[in-house]
């Protein structure tokens, strides 16, 4: 789809960061294209990660990440209530098992007051066991985090999405970057759609970031995706836990963890392994069998539980250990590579601090002159009142009471909102993100029928570009 228009940014990768960027400059008064290669938004890296909402007390410290990170946490703890976003305070314990992780304790605690946060806590065996009493033996001491939360990871990026919408910006999908040439003042973005012209064009392309980045002529880093492997234990396990469970970092990870989610699970993971291959996506054999090893030591009645599912997912590693975010004024460039684990946490961060670079570099960008939209996300976390029990919401819609997945009490009308929209589900894997269907115990074995039929019966045809409502430009 080979275009005229000039637009004033271009954003490549519809990720979670690349989202939270079309939201942050929805707002500036400046026309906008998110570029996405998949067919809809959150198909890369964001849709698997441990969904948990980081403080940031263990980044390394004077980093852009930190720094990040940090702020992150503030806009996006405050901005997930705002928008039906489930959030849950657990805080974190992290448990020294031997005498060395023991005396790295206090290093950890010297570390996360140089990020800023002043709130951890040095506690002992018996404190560490008072809090979690099914935890396996051995545990010397613990270093307590009271700020780390858990999070509906899936939501935010929706949420952002629809903001952007709102605020005019257009998405694009199924199209893929084969060119960057910059000609008159503009960049000529080459797809396999056509051509398009940006007079900034922002790389937030997750793992092909690097690729990218070299399009542009720049070798700053190079992504080695790192997979990272996880363990879904079915929601009879969750008594067990109370806290997300952290090891004592390395260097190359911050180890395996056991943490709840918003959807009543626990989690198991993840692994580190380096990868060549950006679609390696699936589970080992020997990556699980380190799991339930560590998960043996770590909590030996969690491994005895039913497991619901597996699945892994790729960070964009570098051998950086920092984000990769520079402006390139001359090239009308910005890269915001490298991002990590913490993206999720960090994405509202990101977006405003590379906001502020482009206004800083073009008086064009105007912070704030469009109106915030009134986005509401989907309920989906068990803490929060699901459409199975809003007495109401069925009275006036019975769709809502017709459940269709009954593991995870999914609706046909949740099937049916997910369809719809300006961002509408192409696929059942992308439906179990938006409203957790086949995500229960039964992995779809009773219900999945039904579900492909509902998702069927309710699919609309899906355009190519889905631009924002009228008036927002």
């Amino acid at each position: 789809m080979t275009t005229s228009e000039t637009y004033d940014v271009i954003i490549i990768g519809a990720g979670v960061v690349g989202c939270a960027l079309a939201r942050e400059l929805g707002s500036y008064g400046v026309s906008v294209l998110v570029i996405e290669q998949a067919d809809t938004i959150g198909e890369g890296t964001s849709k698997a990660n441990t969904a948990i909402l980081h403080t940031g007390f263990d980044c390394v410290p004077g980093t852009l990440e930190s720094q990040l990170v940090r702020r992150g946490y503030e806009l996006l703890d405050a901005y997930a209530p705002a928008v039906g976003i489930a959030v849950e305070h657990t805080g974190a314990l992290l448990v020294a098992w031997d005498e060395e992780q023991v005396a790295a304790l206090p290093g950890l605690a010297a570390k996360a007051r140089a990020n800023g946060y002043e709130h951890t806590a040095i506690i002992s065996a018996d404190e560490v066991y008072h809090r979690e009493p099914h935890l396996g033996p051995g545990a010397l001491g613990g270093l307590d985090v009271p700020g780390e939360a858990i999070i509906d990871p899936w939501s935010p990026l929706l949420a952002y999405a629809l903001d952007a919408h709102a605020r005019g910006v257009t998405f694009s999908f199924t199209e893929t970057v084969t060119g960057l040439t910059r000609r008159s003042g503009a960049t000529l973005v080459e797809t396999t759609s056509g051509e398009r012209r940006g007079r900034w064009v922002i790389n937030a392309a997750g793992l092909s970031s690097g690729l990218l980045n070299e399009l542009e002529g720049h070798h700053d880093f190079t992504v080695t995706p790192r997979r990272g492997e996880l363990v879904v234990f079915d929601k009879l396990a969750r008594s067990l836990v109370s806290s997300i469970i952290l090891p004592v970092p390395t260097a190359h990870t911050k180890g395996v963890l056991i943490s709840p989610t918003v959807f009543g699970n626990v989690l198991l993971g993840p692994t580190a392994d380096d990868v060549d291959d950006p679609t390696a996506t699936e589970t080992t054999t020997s990556g699980l069998a380190r799991l339930m090893a560590a998960g043996q030591r770590m909590m030996p009645e969690l491994v005895l539980e039913e497991v619901t599912a597996t699945y892994a997912g790729l960070r964009a590693a570098t051998q950086h250990r920092d984000y990769q975010i520079h402006l390139h004024a001359s090239e009308g460039y910005v890269c915001v590579g490298g991002i990590r684990s913490t993206g999720l946490t960090a994405s509202l961060a990101i977006a405003e601090y590379v906001g502020g670079l482009l206004a800083q570099a073009d008086s064009t960008f105007t912070v704030g002159s469009r109106r915030d939209p009134s986005t509401v996300v989907p309920p989906l976390g068990e803490g929060q009142v699901r459409p199975y029990l809003d007495a109401k919401r069925i009275l006036n819609d019975p769709a809502y009471g017709q459940i269709i997945c009954h593991c995870e009490h999914v609706t046909l009308g949740e099937i049916r909102d997910a369809t719809s929209g300006p961002f509408p589900v192409t696929s059942l894997s992308a439906l179990r993100r938006r409203t957790r269907a086949l995500n229960g115990r039964c992995q779809g074995f009773f219900c999945g029928a039904e579900v492909v039929a509902a998702l069927a019966q309710s699919h609309p045809p899906l355009p190519n570009e889905r631009t924002g409502g009228p008036g927002d430009r």
